[in-house]
């Protein structure tokens, strides 16, 4: 005991590591700069051509800084009438469709995480069935038609309500919550719904943010449910409408229009910076919600859960 009390914090820093230890450490820093790197390098690429001038864009000349820095891509893409109204869709259906998401997944992943779930098996088979089979595109539009769903903000939450993946994803979680808890909470004669609201929702933050984040990113890139189900372009989501200011701005030879060769230049530089404003338009909120997500990938919520 007064050897293992003699092992201070400061003596465990000092602990020699083996040199086949530190040749593999230095080989993954390497490997983790060189992914880092990879993304950051491109990412800023993206960022520097969306403000710089569209010919300098379209000679290939900005790498990781803007050249003859300006607005135009971004005036080009917020002037359209409807891009407003479509951001505010997206946030709508993003904000609407995760919180759907999350209730039907946690809610089917708790009793299918319980022992005592009669018939458990057969359930947990028929959704991993829908995992591999599905019907198509054109049985599910008639479904959604059958169901009175065509053009309406329902149609872009409900029919992707639950993902069978992350349902398996937080089923796992809510199995590795101790016995202990429950056994504790049953004592103290807690109800299934209280014990799933009051101890097994406050210790899921963490899974349940993940999720969160798989589901936003999912609503806000969606871009092939509206364009089955939607035809109001009031109720179009970003993605929609990008695609209607990039299709507007490009000019095509099959359009009959006869122009000079230098206006085809500007043509397709003002097309190429369109299109990295347009990345950056579309990519910007889920950027920046995800350092606020970041922490619960790293953090054990329920370390101290049970005391033994």
């Amino acid at each position: 005991m007064d050897n293992a009390r003699s092992i201070t914090p400061n003596k465990m820093n000092h602990i020699k590591v083996s040199r086949i230890d530190r040749v593999y450490y230095w080989i993954v820093n390497v490997l983790l700069f060189l992914f880092f790197m990879a993304i950051l390098l491109p990412l800023l690429n993206i960022v520097s051509s969306s403000f710089s001038n569209p010919t300098v864009v379209n000679q290939g000349r900005v790498l990781f800084w803007p050249i003859q820095p300006t607005l135009e891509g971004y005036r080009a893409v917020f002037e359209y009438p409807s891009i407003w109204q479509s951001y505010a869709n997206t946030f709508y259906y993003t904000i609407t469709g995760t919180a759907l998401n999350l209730a039907m997944t946690m809610t089917c992943a708790y009793p299918l995480a319980r022992k005592g779930l009669p018939f458990k098996a057969p359930v947990i088979a028929l959704f991993m069935f829908t995992m591999l089979f599905n019907g198509g595109t054109i049985p599910n539009y008639i479904l959604v038609k059958n169901l009175h769903m065509i053009n309406t903000l329902w149609a872009m939450i409900v029919p992707g309500a639950i993902s069978v993946y992350n349902l398996i994803i937080a089923r796992t979680f809510i199995q590795n919550i101790p016995l202990d808890l429950e056994e504790a909470a049953r004592i103290d004669g807690c109800s299934d719904i209280h014990y799933f609201f009051k101890i097994v929702l406050p210790l899921s933050k963490t899974v349940i943010s993940v999720l969160g984040l798989y589901y936003a990113v999912g609503h806000w890139n969606d871009y092939f449910t509206a364009f089955l189900y939607l035809t109001d372009n009031s109720r179009m989501p970003l993605q929609i409408t990008l695609r209607a200011i990039l299709i507007k701005n490009t000019f095509t030879e099959a359009s009959g229009i006869v122009v000079d060769e230098e206006t085809l230049l500007n043509n397709k530089a003002r097309q190429d910076l369109l299109k990295y404003a347009l990345i950056i338009v579309s990519s910007a909120p889920i950027l920046v919600l995800y350092p606020f997500v970041k922490r619960f990938f790293m953090k054990g919520v329920m370390l101290g859960a049970v005391k033994g």
